[in-house]
């Protein structure tokens, strides 16, 4: 097979004698070559060029290390441990295995500061053309979701670090969760990228015959190029999951079946080690090594190679336009919990149909951007991502200080895992959402020239419906005025802490299998994701609560006498009236030195009609937010009328994370429940945060709380995690036809406790 690359006459063959030993000549010039053990490497212009002999076979073998931004140290040093670096001294120690890279930036980062000896030795195998560094967007963010603006930027930011890092050109990216739009192909092309890896499936979507998946293909946009190689999702699924000889038998049919075939086999570096079992599986069982074994036992027709060198001696297949799309797993889990359960159960219905070949390119879920959608609380994060994008681009103008700084924070606050949800945590670990808001937070606050009092009405979660705004220099509050008149978001500014960084309990596709595995439903062939089933809490079938309303805060209630703290736990619907629900029309008003937010309901209790309002009042350099309820025209009897706050991000079972109670008493840690009688001061306290919260209630207020947790899915199985804890301050009425009731709030945040 005559290899073509950019040296068109060269390696076209004109003037070059092919025999082994001889010299090969072009342009006049004498090139010196060797014999390699599927073709010829050639020296040339300094760099090694590649020919494909005929019936000689490419095998690329491409790695994603990633660990996203605020995961634990504990959890980087693990992965490095057990994953990155034996797979490291592995690759060492067989020189002749080509392999490709990419490493997150957030990674990246932690290597650099921890394990600086670790990048020293990639280098050395750059150096000896054994590794070929991939780029990418510098902190993992889905690409088709951030401003253009942004796009280039952390492309551009991440490949000129790497290239000055390694010393290597980098022209391949890696797409985080090989997230498609085709618009950005332009984007690509002009951060200076060459090539980057799709799942075949993005192929099949676009009509691709799969006999076709054999090399990479051109795409277009607004005239410019980028290369697409296609991962095999066979090889995802072989890798290191069957025995060597499986895949090594997958590429043997494929090389039957085309000798000159191309095969990426493309996926997470932790299934090398860092995810569970594979440790043992990948090293003291010796996978790895029987899989580099036997390729080196089959590069009579196998050759090992990088993206480049089959760019250099190989021709695109073709040209192709795919649609939006990402891995064939992702496409499930965008979609509604019983969407994905009818599309898994047609898969398998159909799997084993003799038409399934034909059919399963036609079979595809949803879009990455429905978790959007599906997700409140990551259309909230993706709003306030924008907004300080729109901070930094203006700042960017201004040439502000603090710029270069603030605008790092802002890509790491784009890191992809918090924004969905599907086989691991993702959006379901509290610590990696407090992350995004921290370095938003934290750009915002260098950056915004006014620090006084403000407040702002406009569509600013991106629902179609107008919120409100308002904040001075400590702190900012959103709220939802058709929306029950919540508050969805309280930010912090010195501690870059949005208090209110919670989620919902919703279903899952996946509680179905937790259900079915307790024997509680029978739901036919419906199973889990993948093939064994593990739970690190025993009965998790019993708290899969869901939530009828966003868990957030200045939610109010009106229950009955008897509600009780357990009645509250389980969700039992004890509601008098619809106030979470309901529409709260709204007015401020400005003095010199605050601002003040009443919000007003109409709503039936007991068959009458009552008038409330909240009032939200903030100072100009206040630490405070003061809160002021009113209720006319109250039917006579007797109910409890409860205020619901929602505090996130604070970790259940320290010691340093716990309730308080008058000057400080301790009550207990934040995973307890707690049915206090009438006090007039309570409180939460993160000392690892250096961050306390004083509720103060006039008239005193009895309180319930309890913690908010949900049942997810991560590499280890089934488990139950903390979101938030809720907190009911609470007041029972005894009023006579038409009375009045009126109380405040007052919520003090200090930082006196010790800091981090």
């Amino acid at each position: 097979m005559e290899p073509r690359n950019s040296e068109a006459d060269f390696l076209a063959g004109r003037g070059a004698n092919r025999s082994d030993g001889a010299l090969l000549h072009w342009g006049g010039s004498s090139l010196s070559q060797r014999a390699c053990d599927n073709g010829i490497i050639v020296a040339l212009r300094g760099k090694q060029t590649y020919w494909q002999q005929d019936g000689t076979m490419y095998l690329i073998f491409a790695l994603h290390n990633h660990q996203p931004v605020g995961n634990f140290g504990f959890v980087f040093e693990q992965a490095y441990r057990d994953g990155y670096q034996p797979f490291l001294e592995l690759m060492e120690a067989y020189p002749e295995v080509r392999f490709s890279l990419h490493i997150s930036g957030s990674l990246l980062e932690w290597l650099t500061e921890h394990r600086a000896d670790y990048l020293q030795r990639l280098r050395g195998l750059v150096a000896r053309g054994q590794l070929e560094i991939l780029g990418g967007a510098y902190f993992e963010p889905i690409l088709a979701m951030l401003p253009r603006r942004d796009r280039l930027g952390q492309l551009r930011h991440y490949r000129q670090h790497l290239q000055q890092l390694f010393q290597t050109e980098v022209s391949g990216v890696w797409l985080a969760e090989r997230v498609w739009e085709q618009e950005l192909t332009s984007d690509l092309a002009e951060a200076g990228v060459t090539f980057t890896l799709l799942d075949d499936f993005h192929f099949r979507q676009a009509g691709v015959p799969e006999e076709e998946l054999c090399g990479y293909f051109l795409t277009e946009d607004q005239g410019n190029l980028v290369r697409l190689f296609p991962i095999s999702e066979p090889l995802r699924y072989l890798v290191p999951w069957k025995e060597p000889e499986a895949s090594i038998e997958y590429l043997r049919q494929l090389h039957q079946r085309n000798p000159e075939a191309i095969a990426v086999c493309a996926d997470d570096g932790e299934k090398f080690g860092v995810w569970p079992e594979t440790h043992e599986h990948c090293y003291t069982r010796g996978w790895l090594r029987r899989w580099f074994d036997l390729l080196m036992q089959n590069r009579d027709w196998l050759h090992l190679t990088s993206f480049e060198h089959v760019l250099k001696s190989q021709a695109a297949r073709g040209i192709v336009y795919l649609p939006d799309c990402s891995y064939r797993e992702m496409t499930e889990w965008a979609l509604p919990p019983t969407s994905q359960r009818t599309l898994l159960e047609l898969r398998r219905q159909l799997e084993h149909d003799p038409c399934w070949p034909q059919l399963r390119s036609f079979i595809r879920g949803g879009y990455w951007r429905n978790f959007l959608a599906r997700y409140p609380e990551v259309r909230e994060m993706y709003a306030r991502m924008r907004q300080v994008s729109q901070l930094v681009a203006q700042a960017e103008k201004r040439k502000a200080e603090k710029l270069s700084q603030a605008r790092l924070d802002l890509y790491r606050g784009q890191v992809n895992c918090p924004y969905w949800h599907g086989a691991f945590g993702g959006l379901y670990l509290p610590h990696l959402r407090q992350a995004v808001y921290f370095h938003l937070l934290r750009a915002e606050a260098s950056l915004r020239s006014s620090r006084g009092l403000e407040l702002i009405c406009e569509d600013l979660n991106l629902d179609g419906r107008e919120e409100i705004c308002l904040a001075n220099s400590y702190m900012r509050l959103y709220l939802a005025p058709h929306q029950g008149g919540m508050l969805y978001e309280w930010d912090i500014f010195p501690f870059c802490h949005n208090l209110l960084a919670t989620l919902s309990r919703r279903p899952e596709s996946y509680h179905y299998t937790i259900l079915e595995a307790a024997g509680v439903t029978q739901t036919g062939s419906w199973g889990a994701l993948h093939e064994q089933i593990k739970f690190k809490q025993p009965e998790l079938h019993k708290l899969l609560y869901y939530d009828r309303y966003p868990r957030k805060s200045l939610l109010e209630h009106f229950y009955s006498p008897d509600t009780t703290l357990e009645h509250l736990v389980r969700l039992e619907d004890r509601e008098l009236a619809d106030l979470v629900h309901a529409p709260w029309s709204w007015r401020s008003t400005r003095a010199r030195q605050r601002w003040q937010l009443t919000l007003e309901c109409q709503s039936l209790l007991l068959n009458r009609p009552v008038h409330l309002v909240k009032t939200l009042t903030l100072a100009r350099e206040s630490q405070a937010l003061e809160v002021e309820y009113k209720c006319d025209n109250l039917p006579g009897g007797t109910y409890i009328l409860a205020s619901e706050w929602n505090f996130a991000g604070l970790a259940p079972d320290a010691e340093d994370r716990y309730y308080w109670q008058g000057e400080g008493q301790r009550l207990g840690r934040l995973g307890q429940s707690l049915d206090l009688p009438e006090t007039t001061c309570f409180g939460l306290a993160d000392e690892w945060l250096g961050l306390r919260i004083a509720m103060t209630c006039e008239p005193p207020a009895a309180i319930w709380a309890f913690p908010i947790q949900t049942v997810s899915q991560s590499e280890g199985g089934f488990e139950l995690v903390y979101q938030s804890s809720a907190v009911l301050p609470h007041w029972t009425l005894h009023v006579p036809e038409g009375a009045s009731w009126s109380a405040k709030l007052s919520f003090q945040i200090s930082d006196k406790s010790s800091h981090r």
